[in-house]
């Protein structure tokens, strides 16, 4: 690739032109916690990750993880629970109950099997 140059006043500028920029991904919920639980109990495997340039990758992977489970497992225990749609028409305020401790329950479940190990 030859540079170019553009010559305003007494001066040459180079033409450059930025790459389209990439994704920008931000570390999500889960890979927050599992930061903050590799900095106060897993100091050495903090500083490794976060010195060889790994960290960010680690937790990104960790909520992809996390977000997988979830998608998986929560419409098992939905339908393991009774959670239905008709149950929604007919009492929504069980409805939102059960939903609300079948998430719980998965969250138990990521944050003991891959956030705080």
């Amino acid at each position: 690739m030859e540079l170019t140059y553009t010559r305003v006043g007494d001066y040459y500028i180079p033409n450059l032109v930025a790459d389209e920029p990439e994704s920008v991904r931000t570390v999500g919920k889960y890979g927050s916690l599992r930061r903050t639980y590799l900095k106060q109990h897993k100091h050495d495997l903090w500083r490794e990750l976060a010195g060889s340039g790994k960290l960010t990758a680690h937790l990104l992977d960790i909520d992809d993880t996390a977000q997988e489970w979830m998608d998986r497992m929560l419409p098992q225990m939905m339908e393991a629970a009774g959670v239905t749609e008709e149950l929604k028409a007919s009492d929504q305020m069980a409805w939102v109950g059960l939903m609300n401790n079948c998430r719980a329950r998965v969250e138990e479940i990521i944050m003991a099997d891959l956030i705080y190990v």
